[in-house]
C-alpha cells in the first residue's frame, strides 16, 4: 500500500477542470495531509494533528467518515468550467473540456480509494517513529472507502450517486454527469433550491438555504383561485413561455409569502429556484440578474413586504428592472413581491394638496411626481387581491382546521372560542386562524377536553398575551 502515497499526492496536483475543488476547505486539508505524509521533514507531531484535523472534519461532513461520497458530493456540488458548460442553456461540454474531465475523474478516484491504512503503513515504513508516537500512529481510526452513502446527499443526486457507485472506473459516468448538471444545475444551483443575497463586506452574495420552508399548497386553506393564478404564471415560466412579474397585495396574514415560498417545494424538481431579496438589497438586483445569467434553471425573485417611504435607490432601481431598464431582465427569471399597500410608495396629503396649493415650495409638477409614485404597483404584470375573510369564512377556516388535525371538539364550543381568540388578538385572517389552532391543539393535549370547559376556562388575557 505505500506505493498509493505519491501517485495519489500527483493526482491530486494535477487536477485541472476539477481545481475548483481544492477550495473544499476538506479537500484541502486531505492535500495537506499528503503533503505532510510524502514530505522531506517528517513531523510525527505535525502529521499526527494533520491527521486528526483531517477526519474530525471528515465525521463533521459524513458521519460514516466515507471519504469516497464526500469527494463525489464535492465534485456534484462545486461549479467548474465542465459543470458551468453542462448547465448553461445552450450549448455542451466542448472536447477539450470533456478530455481534460475524463483526466480529473481518473484523478479523483485515485483519492476516493486511497485507504487510512495506506498512509500510516507509509509513515511507519518510512519514518523513525518514537515507540509512543508508532502506538498513537496505529490507533487512529481509518475513514471508509467506497461509494455507498448516497441517503446524506440531495435527493436530487441520488440517481447519479448510484452511477457511480456502479461503474469500476469514474471517467466512465461522465455522461450521467453531464446529464446531472445539465439537470439541475451548477453548482449552488445544483444543492439549493432557495436562495437568499446578503450583503456582506465584499458585496452581495448568493447564499444557498440548507432548510427551505416546507410549506405546501396543500397545506394552505383559502384563497384558491388566487393560489392558481400565481401557479399557472409559474409554470408557464418553468416551460418557457412569456410570464409575468407578480404583486401579491392584500391584508396580513392571508398567506401572500407563504404562497410564493409553496411553489418552490411544488416545482422545485422541475427546474425552479428562489431568491429572496431584502428590500435594502434591491439595488443589487442587476448583480443578481448577472448571477443567474444563462442558467437553464428558471428563477423567482421574492421581495416579501414591499413598501417605499420615498423615492431612493430602491423604488429606482426595482422600477428599472421591472420595465424600462437598460439592463434587460431575461426572460427565466420574474420578480414576486407581496405588499400589504396597493399603492406601494407611501402618499402624503401635502402632495395632492400641492397640486395647487399656490405655495411658492411646492413643485411645479406635482401631478407628474404623484403619478410616478402611483405607477409603480402597475409595472407588475399582474396584481393579485388577498383580501381578509369575514366572520363566516374565518370560522369555516377555524373548522376545517380543527378537522384536519383531529381535535374533538363540539362546534359551539370551537366557534366561541375561535371568536374570542379573534376579538384579542384583533385580527380576523388564515394566520389568526391557524394560530388559535395551535394553541387549541396544545391545550388540549394538555389539560384534555376540560380545558374548555365554561367560560372560566377559555380564552384569558394571560394566554393571549402569551401567545401573541
Amino acid at each position: 500500500m505505500p506505493e498509493k502515497i505519491l501517485p495519489a499526492r500527483l493526482a491530486l496536483s494535477a487536477l485541472t477542470v476539477l481545481r475548483p475543488l481544492l477550495d473544499d476547505p476538506l479537500l484541502a486539508g486531505f492535500a495537506a495531509l499528503l503533503r505532510e505524509t510524502a514530505g522531506e521533514k517528517f513531523a510525527p507531531e505535525r502529521w499526527l494533528e494533520h491527521y486528526s484535523s483531517f477526519y474530525a472534519a471528515l465525521l463533521q461532513r459524513n458521519s460514516r467518515a466515507a471519504l469516497s461520497d464526500c469527494l463525489l458530493e464535492s465534485l456534484l456540488f462545486t461549479e467548474t468550467a465542465f459543470s458551468r458548460a453542462c448547465a448553461q442553456a445552450a450549448g455542451e461540454a466542448g472536447d477539450i473540456l470533456v478530455q481534460a474531465m475524463l483526466h480529473d475523474l481518473a484523478a479523483l478516484q485515485q483519492l476516493a480509494e486511497l485507504p487510512a491504512g495506506a498512509l500510516k503503513a507509509f509513515v511507519l515504513s518510512n519514518a523513525a517513529l518514537p515507540a509512543t508516537a508508532a502506538a498513537a500512529l496505529r490507533a487512529l481510526p481509518e475513514w471508509r472507502t467506497g461509494l455507498g452513502g448516497t441517503s446524506v446527499l440531495p435527493p436530487a443526486a441520488v440517481e447519479v450517486a448510484a452511477a457511480f457507485a456502479g461503474c469500476t472506473k469514474w471517467p466512465d459516468c461522465l455522461p450521467q454527469l453531464a446529464a446531472f448538471y445539465r439537470r439541475h444545475g451548477s453548482g449552488k444551483f445544483a444543492r439549493y433550491l432557495g436562495f437568499r443575497w446578503e450583503n456582506s463586506s465584499r458585496g452581495g452574495v448568493l447564499r444557498g438555504i440548507d432548510t427551505v420552508d416546507p410549506v405546501r399548497f396543500a397545506d394552505l386553506m383559502g384563497y384558491e383561485e388566487q393560489r392558481r393564478v400565481v401557479a399557472e404564471n409559474t409554470q408557464l415560466l418553468l416551460q418557457g413561455l412569456p410570464a409575468n412579474n407578480l404583486l401579491l397585495y392584500g391584508d396580513r396574514g392571508t398567506g401572500k409569502s407563504s404562497t410564493v415560498k409553496a411553489l418552490l417545494n411544488e416545482y422545485g424538481h422541475l427546474g425552479l429556484r428562489l431568491i429572496e431579496v431584502p428590500q435594502t438589497a434591491l439595488a443589487d438586483l442587476p448583480l443578481i440578474l448577472r448571477e443567474v445569467k444563462g442558467y437553464r434553471q428558471k428563477f423567482i425573485l421574492f421581495v416579501d413586504d414591499l413598501s417605499f417611504a420615498e423615492h431612493g435607490e430602491y423604488f429606482t432601481a426595482l422600477k428599472a428592472v421591472l420595465e424600462g431598464g437598460l439592463e434587460h431582465r431575461p426572460p427565466h427569471v420574474v420578480i414576486y413581491a407581496t405588499s400589504n399597500r396597493r399603492h406601494l410608495v407611501r402618499e402624503k396629503f401635502s402632495e395632492r394638496a400641492g397640486l395647487h396649493s399656490g405655495e411658492h415650495d411646492d413643485e411645479v409638477r406635482a401631478a407628474d411626481n404623484l403619478q410616478e409614485k402611483l405607477s409603480l404597483a402597475d409595472r407588475f404584470g399582474l396584481t393579485i387581491t388577498f383580501l381578509a375573510p369575514d366572520q363566516g369564512r374565518y370560522l369555516e377556516l377555524v373548522e376545517k382546521m380543527a378537522h384536519r388535525r383531529g381535535l374533538a371538539v363540539g362546534k359551539e364550543e370551537l366557534r366561541r372560542e375561535a371568536l374570542r381568540w379573534e376579538r384579542w388578538q384583533n385580527s380576523r385572517s388564515p394566520r389568526t386562524a391557524r394560530q388559535f389552532v395551535d394553541w387549541l391543539e396544545g391545550r388540549l393535549k394538555l389539560a384534555g377536553p376540560a380545558a374548555l370547559a365554561g367560560s372560566e376556562a377559555g380564552i384569558s388575557r394571560k394566554d393571549t398575551n402569551t401567545f401573541t
